[in-house]
């Protein structure tokens, strides 16, 4: 329960959300229909509150939910828009390991690449590869 409360929250903010819309809903059509003179019907107050919630759902939740969903789904598969400041900072790491990690130090770069599945260390995105591949070499300092 404690691992998905954020989801329980959510679940319980929607249903509530949606049981309030419903029976305001049911008011404003029984106000509607008495201003007609007509008895209410609850199968066109149910067809009325159908096409509002999915009307209000396609404006407002499916545009949220594929701008959460879909940007995280393109942070999950790595988009270069994603991973510039990850790259950044693993290829800072990998050149520390280097720095200190002597003859051991490329295995433990290959292991950890291979248990996180990365392939050949950092590799950023609009930084010269060559410069991460040979950080912390002892290549001498590059200026640039």
């Amino acid at each position: 329960m404690r691992r998905y409360a954020y989801a329980w929250i959510t679940l319980g903010f929607f249903t509530i959300s949606l049981l309030l819309h419903w029976s305001f809903g049911w008011l404003a059509f029984l106000d509607e229909a008495a201003a007609h003179g007509q008895a209410p019907e609850v199968g066109a107050y149910t067809n009325e509150m159908m096409r509002d919630t999915f009307e209000n759902w396609q404006s407002e939740f499916l545009q949220l939910l594929w701008q959460v969903v879909g940007l995280a789904y393109f942070l999950y598969v790595g988009s270069p828009s994603s991973k510039e400041n990850d790259d950044r900072t693993e290829a800072k790491l990998d050149a520390i390991i280097r720095m200190v990690g002597g003859d051991k130090a490329e295995q433990l770069i290959a292991d950890l690449d291979r248990h996180y599945l990365r392939t050949e260390g950092a590799e950023p995105h609009g930084h010269d590869a060559e410069l991460a591949r040979s950080a912390g070499r002892g290549h001498g300092a590059h200026t640039g």
